[in-house]
């Protein structure tokens, strides 16, 4: 990491490195992300140095209470180094990127729009608990509860690296609390993640593709939001992909995130694409049904989160909905 740290800093400093300011942006990026993760780095290997010497003193002196105290700190320090090296496998060219995590309730009407309400909390609490930064860039409202459809952007170090995998159809099954009869009900709703895209990546967008339509912004945003007709609806005529954006109280601010999103979504479709993957992403995004699973939340009538690609199970439902998703998004990219 230091050679390759130390080979972008005698390039950075050629005469001519500025010539290309798209190439040269890209490479103090690449510099500034590489020093932040050795400086990172050195922190987890001086506090385990310091800890590890304290925990030894600590059992020299059979002093139980720093011995525990010593012994989380440990614990704490393992988990920050399983973590570090766990990022060593986010080797795409979009993994450090943020994203754009995208969810629509299917049919089912309030039950589906709640379970579609329930998983965007699920990704808030992570992103929270992870000290990632939330942005909401779109959300319709459901008639009676939840939500139709929201899109958030999720800030940070390799956001999409961790969250790439979560797209698919998530399934719900449970007592409804909307049914008067108590019965059991299965709901679906489907999640669509894609890189925020930024300049280094070239997507050419023909503006004659394009239809933009302006409307009313409804649901979170303040009274100024419904005043006007600032919220934009952009759709690419040739791949029939649509995005929105009403989170601006300027049109043209909502337009400009609206175009961000949809380089991010045609970027994500071709990648895939080429990788063979379009008909995954494909079915992921429209077909919101039983054939297309990706995971099986089940609070009744036993309770259980089953991913249907890694097999991985958690019996603690309660704890994944609440952004416990640590090892559910782990068992996905090893694979």
């Amino acid at each position: 990491m230091s050679t390759k740290l130390s080979s972008l800093k005698l390039q950075a400093e050629k005469q001519d490195f500025w010539t290309n300011p798209n190439s040269a942006k890209i490479v103090m990026q690449n510099i500034s992300e590489l020093e932040e993760q050795l400086k990172l780095v050195d922190g987890i290997d001086s506090s385990l140095n310091d800890v590890s010497e304290f925990y030894q003193i600590a059992t020299e002196e059979n002093d139980n209470d720093s011995i525990s105290e010593y012994s989380s700190e440990l614990i704490k320090i393992s988990k920050q180094i399983e973590a570090e090296v766990f990022k060593l496998q986010f080797n795409g060219e979009t993994d450090i990127k943020n994203c754009y995590v995208e969810i629509h309730a299917g049919a089912g009407g309030t039950e589906s729009q709640d379970w579609a309400s329930m998983l965007r909390r699920m990704y808030l609490r992570w992103a929270e608990k992870n000290n990632f930064k939330i942005k909401m860039i779109h959300e319709s409202i459901g008639e009676e509860a939840g939500i139709k459809s929201s899109t958030l952007l999720i800030e940070g170090r390799f956001a999409f690296g961790y969250l790439k995998k979560e797209s698919g159809v998530h399934r719900l099954v449970r007592i409804s609390p909307f049914d008067s009869n108590a019965r059991r009900h299965t709901s679906f709703s489907s999640v669509w993640i894609t890189p925020h895209i930024d300049d280094d990546i070239n997507i050419e967008i023909q503006e004659k593709d394009l239809r933009v339509d302006t409307f009313r912004a409804s649901g979170a945003g303040g009274q100024h939001v419904n005043t006007t007709d600032s919220a934009i609806r952009i759709t690419h005529i040739p791949s029939n992909t649509v995005v929105q954006c009403q989170n601006e109280r300027s049109q043209h601010k909502n337009r400009d995130t609206a175009m961000n999103m949809l380089k991010s979504k045609l970027y994500e479709i071709e990648k895939q694409k080429i990788e063979g993957e379009k008909k995954v992403a494909e079915d992921s995004k429209t077909e919101i049904g039983w054939g297309n699973q990706i995971r099986s939340y089940v609070l009744h009538p036993y309770r259980m989160v089953k991913d249907l690609r890694s097999n991985y199970e958690d019996s603690d439902p309660d704890g994944v909905l609440d952004g416990e998703l640590e090892k559910l998004l782990f068992s996905n990219i090893k694979i």
